[in-house]
C-alpha cells in the first residue's frame, strides 16, 4: 500500500480520519471472523480445546492447530524481507498449543505463489528454520503450490502438532483468586498488520525511519518476528496452572478464553513505542487498540497466588500483572472496561 492508496482524499477516509480508525474500518471484522470460525467448526466436526483442537489418542493427546502470517506479508513484500516470516508463522501455531499446556513436536508449511521464486522461497525456509528452533519442532516437510488464477503475491500458513500427556494438558478454566502472571510480547506480533498498516501509511512510506528510533524503518518495527512461549511450558506444568492464553486476534479479550470472570490487570507490560505510533498515525482509541493489538503483553497464565511467585521465579520475565474475580466477563486494563 503507498502513501496514496491509503489518503486518497475521499470523504470516507476523512470521516474515518476524523473519527478515529478501527479494525473495522480497515477490513477485518472481529466479530463477524468468530463467528464464521464457529461456523466452520461446527460443520467440520467436535474436537477438544479452544486455542488447538485435541484428539483422545488413549494415553495422551494430539493436539492440532493451523495459522499462518496474514498481512504482515504485505509489509514484507514492500520492503521485500521474508527473513523472518518464518519464524512468524510456527510461532503462531506453536503458541497456541503452549496455551493448552501442549508441547509442540512437528511443523508441516504451505507455501502458496502467484509465480515461484527461488530468493524468496529460500528467505522464508531460513525464517522457518530460525523458528522451529525457538519452538523446538522439527520440520517435517511442506508443499508449495503455483496458483496465479487464486493467488496475488504469496501467502504462507502452517500446521502444528504437539503432544501431551493427559495430566499435564491446562484445564482451560480460571478460578476466581487466581492471579495473572504474564510475559512480555516482541512487538506487535502478527494480529492486527491489517489496522496498523492502514495507520502508519497514512503520512508514510515502510522504508521511512521509525521516529522512536530513526536506525530502523518503520517496516522493519513491524517486521519484529512474534516472540516463542515454548520455555513457559516446564515452570507452567510445575504450578497448578488452571488456564493460559495467547494474546492474538482479539487483543486483551483473549482473556475470557480463560472462563467468563472479570479479569483486573493492574500491572500490564508497557507497550513498545510501535503500538503508539500506530495510535497516533491512525488515531486510533485506546479501546480499540487494545482490541486489536497486545499493547506489549503477549502471553498470560492463570493460576493460585501460591504457585505464581514459583512460576515467575522460573522464567526470565515472567511477572504478576493481574488478578481473576467473580464478576461481569470483562477485562479491565489501564482505565479501559473491554
Amino acid at each position: 500500500m503507498t502513501d496514496g492508496d491509503a489518503t486518497d482524499g475521499s470523504d470516507d477516509a476523512a470521516e474515518d480520519e476524523a473519527e478515529g480508525l478501527t479494525y473495522a474500518d480497515a477490513g477485518v471484522d472481529i466479530a463477524g471472523q468468530e463467528a464464521a470460525t464457529a461456523a466452520l467448526v461446527g460443520a467440520t466436526g467436535d474436537f477438544e480445546g479452544d486455542y488447538a483442537g485435541l484428539l483422545d489418542i488413549g494415553d495422551r493427546y494430539l493436539a492440532l492447530a493451523a495459522d499462518g502470517v496474514g498481512t504482515k506479508l504485505l509489509v514484507a513484500e514492500a520492503l521485500d524481507d521474508y527473513s523472518t516470516i518464518g519464524i512468524d508463522c510456527i510461532a503462531m501455531n506453536a503458541n497456541d498449543l503452549v496455551a493448552a499446556g501442549v508441547d509442540p513436536v512437528a511443523f508441516v508449511d504451505y507455501l502458496a505463489v502467484e509465480e515461484p521464486d527461488d530468493a524468496t522461497a529460500e528467505a522464508i525456509g531460513k525464517g522457518l528454520d530460525e523458528g522451529a528452533e525457538r519452538a523446538g519442532v522439527a520440520l517435517v516437510g511442506g508443499e508449495t503450490a503455483v496458483m496465479p488464477d487464486v493467488i496475488k503475491g504469496l501467502d504462507i500458513a502452517g500446521t502444528c502438532a504437539g503432544l501431551a500427556p493427559k495430566d499435564a494438558i491446562f484445564p482451560g478454566e480460571a478460578e476466581a483468586g487466581d492471579v495473572v502472571v504474564g510475559w512480555p510480547s516482541s512487538g506487535i506480533h502478527s494480529n492486527g498488520l491489517t489496522l496498523a498498516r492502514e495507520a502508519v501509511t497514512r503520512n508514510h512510506e515502510y522504508t521511512d525511519p521509525f521516529p522512536p528510533n530513526a536506525d530502523r524503518s518503520i517496516g522493519a518495527e513491524l517486521l519484529e518476528p512474534t516472540r516463542i512461549y515454548s520455555d513457559l511450558l516446564g515452570p507452567l506444568r510445575e504450578a497448578e496452572t488452571h488456564a493460559a492464553a495467547h494474546v492474538t486476534g482479539g487483543g486483551w479479550t483473549n482473556l475470557t478464553r480463560m472462563g467468563a470472570f472479570r479479569y483486573e490487570i493492574d500491572d500490564p507490560f508497557e507497550a513498545q513505542p510501535v503500538f503508539e505510533f500506530v495510535q497516533q498515525e491512525g488515531d486510533v482509541a485506546d479501546e480499540e487498540m487494545h482490541r486489536t493489538f497486545n499493547m506489549g503483553t503477549g502471553f498470560v497464565a492463570a493460576m493460585p497466588a501460591e504457585d505464581a511467585e514459583a512460576v515467575v521465579e522460573a522464567t526470565d520475565d515472567g511477572r504478576i500483572i493481574g488478578r481473576v474475580e467473580d464478576g461481569e466477563e470483562s477485562v479491565a486494563i489501564r482505565g479501559l472496561e473491554l
